[in-house]
């Protein structure tokens, strides 16, 4: 038996042994890295009062080392993130930007049941304001994403109260 076809038959063994389920492994496959992975689908968003606000679909991009999201309301606003765990400073990092010209730079991490993600921004009169973004998956699936602003020494109010709905699965073809 040659060399070769005694390292797949090795191979083909061991894959067998596993179930044939290919086990996470590099730089990215730590629990902290999937801390933010019950957000990644295809996603209807609606106000608390049931209207569509737009469809978001996140992924995983770059062997689960990036969370990417794109948000469109189909009535002109677009937005996406890039979303990931720095596991040097143990913190996630979101940047968001949007066809309204707005750049978020969010860093937090999962505190109880919910990512939590905070950052500052400079506002159109030099002002600045905190940004606060909550996700919190449900028990039926939905994930609630709760958007909260403040100024400096103020307190927190609602920007945007969303519910994530999975969107069906298309048909096979």
């Amino acid at each position: 038996m040659s060399l070769i076809r005694s390292a797949v038959m090795v191979i083909v063994a061991v894959v067998a042994a596993s179930g044939g389920v290919a086990r996470a492994s590099g730089p990215c496959s730590t629990p902290e890295h999937r801390q933010f992975d019950f957000w990644i689908g295809e996603w209807r968003v609606l106000t608390p009062d049931g209207v569509v606000a737009g469809i978001n679909r996140i992924e995983s991009l770059h062997g689960g080392c990036v969370i990417r999201e794109r948000y469109a309301t189909g009535r002109g606003y677009s937005g996406e993130s890039l979303n990931t765990y720095d596991a040097t400073r143990k913190v996630w990092h979101q940047t968001w930007t949007d066809s309204a010209g707005l750049l978020l730079l969010l860093e937090g991490g999962f505190d109880g049941d919910s990512m939590v993600l905070e950052g500052n921004r400079t506002t159109a009169d030099g002002g600045s304001e905190r940004q606060r973004i909550t996700w919190t998956p449900n028990e039926d699936g939905t994930v609630r994403q709760h958007w909260q602003v403040a100024p400096p020494d103020g307190e927190w109010t609602t920007a945007f109260d969303g519910l994530y709905t999975r969107q069906a699965a298309a048909p096979a073809p």
